[in-house]
């Protein structure tokens, strides 16, 4: 077995193999960026080292010696077997990665209380939950997997329909002393929270009531933080079910009246074809078509 303590400098092996397949040691210098001088430097040192020139000099000029060429040959399959191990190395590695990305509100208050029962199923995965409310492009953004709120149609991906969401009132059981509204008319005079682009109006016709949409008080971007604004006091919010499970679960809030109102969009799954190969891909969309088919949700939803 060779003595891999008398292996020349590495640098300079690197070096020497860029300048033999460029024919040039600017170009060399350029690839892996360091100066000329230094490509040249490296490799006479390589040359002292080994007692024979690599390259016939003719002033500005360079010329490989056959000697050199030979080395090179056998350089450059030694770097190619490491370059090729690296790259199994890095794929074996994202193999064993997961990157799912969803709406912060859906991630925040439904995924992320339930993860856990994932990740202990598949401990040899890392998973990574990116929450984002613009559209993620996969391949740019190496995402595996993510859950979209919309009507379903995402072209050139694979869409999946994971589940419906609703619309019903919730409020802080403190809300007012505790003297929460107990007919859907009481509910003129409160203050009523609300998302952007999330109305009041389709909830009050379910409800028989004749009002018009709220124009003043607290409009939220994210529906995570209108259940929180709930919760704190602030007013009763128009919640979406699935948004709102966690916090009617610790009993943060309470839900008004047996009235929802379907939302327009849903839930979907949606991924790359290329993505479904991948074992953890599978994983993760078997786990939740399982967890949207839990007895406690769905359960829950048909209350809804």
């Amino acid at each position: 077995m060779a003595d891999l303590r008398r292996l020349p400098n590495l640098a300079a092996l690197r070096a020497f193999e860029a300048a033999a397949r460029h024919q040039n040691f600017s170009r060399a210098a350029e690839e892996i960026h360091v100066t000329h001088g230094a490509i040249s430097h490296q490799i006479r040192a390589l040359e002292e080292e080994l007692g024979i020139a690599l390259f016939a000099r003719h002033g500005k000029r360079i010329a490989i010696t056959p000697e050199g060429e030979r080395f090179a040959a056998t350089l450059r399959k030694a770097l190619g077997d490491i370059a090729t191990a690296a790259a199994a190395l890095k794929a074996d590695s994202k193999h064993k990665r997961l990157t799912v990305t969803a709406l912060p509100s859906f991630a925040a208050r439904w995924l992320s209380p339930r993860i856990g029962r994932f990740i202990e199923q598949h401990p040899d995965l890392e998973v990574i939950l990116q929450s984002s409310a613009h559209l993620t492009d996969f391949v740019r953004e190496s995402v595996d997997i993510g859950i979209r709120f919309g009507r379903g149609h995402y072209p050139g991906l694979v869409v999946e329909k994971l589940l419906d969401d609703y619309y019903y009132p919730v409020v802080s059981p403190r809300f007012n002393g505790g003297k929460l509204p107990r007919t859907p008319e009481e509910m003129a005079h409160c203050p009523l929270l609300r998302c952007e682009g999330e109305p009041w109006t389709p909830w009050f016709r379910a409800a028989g009531l004749d009002l018009l949409e709220p124009a003043a008080g607290l409009v939220f971007q994210d529906s995570s933080m209108l259940v929180r604004a709930a919760a704190e006091g602030h007013g009763i919010a128009l919640a979406r079910h699935v948004v709102a499970l966690t916090d009617l679960a610790s009993g943060d809030v309470v839900r008004l009246f047996d009235i929802a109102s379907q939302c327009s969009l849903s839930y979907f799954l949606v991924c790359p074809q290329e993505s479904l190969q991948k074992p953890q891909v599978q994983a993760f969309r078997q786990w939740m078509l399982d967890e949207v088919a839990r007895p406690d949700l769905s359960a829950l939803i048909k209350q809804a």
